[in-house]
């Protein structure tokens, strides 16, 4: 048993016999006669015990008192009425001689409530305040200074990461918040002066003698990007601190880290209908493609949080199902059965075997060849694996009865101009055609970029700064929309909650960021300067690439509003013969060669763009959709 668990029972025992001796000392102003002291003696064994009793089951004891708080108190408040009502019961049942007066229950009451929660506030302060001081004194912690640091927030969510941070945190030192809105300027906060967003970040700093600014994870990136820029000016340091939410959730540990590109590209919170999403999900089997990619782990993750019954982990990748397993093992899976599937989602009769056994009720489509370059070179395996691949897992949801299957699709598939947009623009014609015919309600979800994930631009240019340059734009007016990957994710989520069997949900991206800001952007967080530190050069547009993507069709621009950042397009209806008969042509062309592959897939592209800009004669008209 640990030493304070062993202490702290017996120091409550005294401070109930010492309230309790005072409060006959105050009712009798310390002049007690000597006929209430064996009053007092007789009854000091039973209050001792009642108290003592109240407390082992309340658990009082067990309590941390370095984290007291004023839930902590008012569970002291609530021990020490429940005692005082049990001894004023109890004294129903005494003899008249020795029955505790109501007034003496009352002080005790009131002094007790004072004892124990002077206790644990005593022992709070010494383990906030005098104790780090004392192991600095004797060489036990680190003898550098705590670095003097300012709070960008006054909010609640601030408020908890200044308690985090001084519970046992010796690297910083809170000297001041900036309160954005500017309400509680003014106001102090612990040691710390509140401070309005409104004043000069360099005269706050020279007031305070701050040398670095704190700032939430969750501001917006528009924000971090002006606050850095600020701090940049007056030399401070700009961290991010976790949200309060991911300490508590146990995602991650209080601690800062630096400013990185998805910080400055991070957007206002969204706000999900939390319950939705739970309520299709939650104790449900969800099957997830592509599950060891970036994409399709963060579904898992994000999955895993809404309590399904099984979660299906289904990739080609070994080496990347292997990481999601060990990733998982650290978990609390709250009961959710995890299965973890080595396949080729082309191979039909596995993909048959798999929805036997496991009955999966929702299935989510993260699985796809997406890089643009490799797959002009590769349009057999893009073919193959985007397109048959959809269509086998499409096929198998339709056979075993999948209540929802949600399709992720990119930007590139509106308009395509390379080999992979057009497979994807195929997955997306292919379940809509399936979708006019099937129980299973299909969906598709269609967005931009997502910052970070596996080759992609973030961790290319990551690279070539460490490698000391240069880093490779391809043109100047390079545009892409971005995301980050939890955000995608949760919009994902949120879009399967609420989407229509036949739909295409397209996210809202924001503003398209130049490719050329982004590698100034992360040649300046890197600490470096351009063109001085390092250089840029233009290489010129790859086989397939575009200067910007497009997320909308012409026939999709009208598109219902159903979330703040959610787009529902109601395209117009694909005939599937016109699907099963492209489906063909593209078989045989793939068994033919490359170069018919590519031009066969090129041909019936350039159909389906017809469709859906209203051009084509296979187009079937259909009511037009009021705008949200």
């Amino acid at each position: 048993m640990p030493f304070r668990q062993l202490i702290i029972p017996p120091v409550y025992i005294i401070l109930y016999g010492f309230t309790y001796l005072l409060a006959y000392s105050l009712r009798f102003d310390f002049e007690v006669p000597s006929e209430v002291w064996g009053r007092f003696l007789a009854t000091f064994p039973l209050v001792i015990a009642t108290k003592s009793l109240v407390n082992l089951l309340t658990r009082q004891w067990r309590r941390k008192h370095r984290y007291t708080s004023l839930v902590d108190v008012i569970y002291v408040t609530g021990d020490a009425f429940f005692a005082a009502t049990l001894l004023l019961a109890i004294n129903a049942f005494l003899p008249s001689a020795i029955v505790i007066p109501r007034s003496i229950v009352l002080i005790d009451l009131m002094l007790t409530v004072l004892a124990i929660a002077g206790l644990r506030s005593m022992i709070r302060s010494y383990c906030e305040v005098i104790q780090p001081r004392l192991h600095r004194r004797l060489g036990g912690m680190s003898q550098l200074t705590p670095r003097r640091a300012l709070i960008y927030g006054a909010d609640a969510s601030a408020v908890a990461i200044f308690r985090a941070l001084k519970s046992g945190n010796e690297e910083y030192r809170i000297c001041g918040f900036i309160d954005p809105e500017g309400f509680s300027q003014s106001s102090i906060i612990g040691e710390a002066e509140v401070f309005s967003g409104q004043i000069d970040l360099a005269r706050i700093a020279k007031k305070v003698r701050a040398e670095m600014l704190l700032i939430p994870a969750s501001t917006p990136g528009r924000i971090v990007r002006e606050l850095l820029v600020q701090c940049d000016d007056q030399h401070l340091l700009a961290h991010v601190i976790p949200g309060v939410d991911e300490i508590v959730n146990g995602r991650i540990r209080l601690a800062t880290r630096e400013v990185t590109i998805s910080d400055l590209l991070r957007r206002e919170p969204t706000k999900l209908d939390l319950e939705s999403m739970r309520s299709y999900i939650s104790r449900r089997r969800v099957l997830v493609t592509g599950a060891a990619g970036s994409i399709g782990s963060e579904l898992c993750r994000q999955i895993l949080a809404l309590n399904p019954e099984s979660l299906i982990l289904l990739d080609q990748s070994e080496p990347g199902i292997f990481a999601m397993e060990q990733e998982f093992q650290t978990r609390t899976t709250g009961g959710t059965r995890l299965v973890y599937e080595i396949a080729d989602m082309r191979d039909r009769p596995t993909l048959e075997q798999i929805f036997a056994i496991y009955k999966p009720q929702l299935v989510f489509h993260a699985a796809a060849y997406k890089h643009v370059p490799l797959m002009e070179a590769n349009p057999q395996e893009a073919i193959r694996n985007n397109i048959f691949g959809t269509k086998a897992l499409v096929d198998a949801a339709d056979q075993f009865g999948v209540d929802r299957f949600v399709l992720i699709s990119t930007d590139k598939a509106v308009r395509p101009t390379n080999i992979m947009g057009s497979t994807k623009l195929f997955a997306e014609k292919y379940l809509q055609a399936t979708a006019q015919k099937s129980k299973t309600e299909f969906m598709t979800v269609r967005f931009g970029n997502v910052l970070n994930s596996a080759g992609s631009v973030v961790p290319t240019f990551r690279r070539q700064i460490l490698e000391g340059g240069p880093i490779t734009v391809t043109h100047p007016e390079m545009v892409r929309f971005f995301m980050t990957i939890p955000e995608a994710v949760q919009l994902v989520l949120q879009a399967g909650a609420i989407g229509q069997t036949g739909g295409v949900m397209i996210l809202d991206m924001g503003d398209p960021v130049k490719i050329l800001d982004l590698a100034r952007d992360m040649i300046y967080l890197s600490g470096l300067k351009y063109p001085d530190d390092i250089d840029i050069v233009f290489t010129g547009l790859r086989p397939g690439e575009k200067l910007y993507e497009e997320l909308f069709y012409e026939s999709e621009v009208s598109a219902e509003k159903i979330h703040e950042k959610i787009f529902m397009a109601h395209r117009a209806p694909i005939s599937p013969r016109l699907v099963k008969e492209a489906l063909a042509r593209l078989q045989s062309a793939v068994e033919l060669s490359r170069e018919a592959a590519a031009a066969t897939l090129r041909e019936i592209t350039a159909e389906f763009v017809a469709i859906d800009e209203g051009t084509s004669s296979e187009h079937i008209s259909q009511p037009t959709r009021k705008a949200a």
